[in-house]
């Protein structure tokens, strides 16, 4: 089956962004040939979703081509509808996107945020897999990757990376049933 594989990266404290969306503090480990595995995971997946803040701040980088061109995806919005020469914009039921989504033959789904879509997919433990790259920079404040309010979840750890830029990888796999403490300790 299709799982639903978050790939994203956030700041030591935890954000996605500062307050205004900016997202500079990526580009502090940019480094030539390195991609932290982007390329390899892009083969893995075929259908992508992302928030609408989230689609409009990848058209505000003036790119000349739209980078999942090859991809069919979904932008969560609640007050655009229809598609643009991109996407298509979704405002139905996350849940019932997914289990469509996952009903179809082909590759695993992507989801690259932001906050408000990873919220939601978490809430309703839609996520099968995090991978979360971890950049060595304190922002402060700003957009947090994981809000509250969401419900408690066990992850196994499955896989870590550390790169020279002191970018660290996590990947981990959600668990498709309930822990409690009992069966930790088992």
């Amino acid at each position: 089956m299709r799982q639903v594989v978050l790939y994203i990266a956030m700041s030591l404290d935890g954000y996605i962004a500062k307050e205004d969306d900016n997202i500079d503090f990526l580009s502090m480990v940019e480094r030539p040939g390195e991609d932290y595995g982007y390329q390899a995971f892009q083969h893995t997946v075929d259908t992508l979703i992302w928030g609408r803040r989230t689609y409009d701040k990848v058209l505000s980088m003036n790119m000349p081509e739209f980078m999942h061109k090859d991809k069919k995806c979904y932008v969560l919005s609640k007050t655009r509808t229809g598609h643009d020469e991109n996407v298509e914009f979704y405002g139905g039921d996350l849940k019932d996107l997914i289990s469509s989504l996952r009903q179809q033959p082909g590759k695993n789904i992507y989801c690259d945020g932001g906050g408000e879509v990873v919220y939601a997919l978490l809430k309703d433990k839609l996520i099968d897999r995090l991978i979360i790259s971890v950049i060595p920079h304190l922002l402060g404040s700003g957009i947090r990757l994981f809000k509250d309010g969401r419900p408690e979840q066990y992850l196994t750890l499955t896989q870590s990376l550390t790169f020279p830029s002191g970018l660290v990888q996590l990947w981990y796999n959600a668990q498709p049933t309930e822990l409690n403490q009992d069966t930790l300790l088992a």
